[in-house]
């Protein structure tokens, strides 16, 4: 039995400073636990590879393959705010820390004055 060679999802092209999920190709085709993490497009090259940095280790990953990296859209992440039930009681427990660290600091700048800057001289 032949391996297909065709592409099952279109490659994406990734800008600097994307979000990524990675997967290491030899660490998954080995079995080797972790092998999938997310990272931050350092290096967009010509050539079609990027230079990643792992969030979790700040590992470097030089010549990653777009075959094995999925973007990670804002919009996945911030998709729990957009949804979650603001006006129920028990509307924290379908959010997440971050989400409602956000909302929290989204508050307290909404309702502080803003400062004047110091006199100059």
């Amino acid at each position: 039995m032949a391996l297909s060679t065709q592409k099952t999802t279109p490659v994406t092209v990734f800008k600097d400073g994307d979000y990524v999920l990675y997967r290491d190709p030899a660490m998954y085709w080995t079995g080797k636990p972790g092998h999938t993490f997310v990272c931050r497009v350092k290096k967009a090259w010509a050539t079609g590879e990027y230079t990643l940095t792992a969030l979790v280790s700040d590992r470097l990953i030089e010549f990653a393959k777009p075959d094995y990296m999925r973007l990670l859209p804002p919009l996945d992440a911030m998709r729990d705010i957009d949804t979650a039930p603001l006006h129920s009681a028990d509307a924290a427990d379908g959010m997440t820390v971050a989400a409602m660290g956000w909302l929290t600091q989204q508050h307290t700048t909404a309702n502080t004055p803003p400062e004047l800057p110091g006199p100059r001289g």
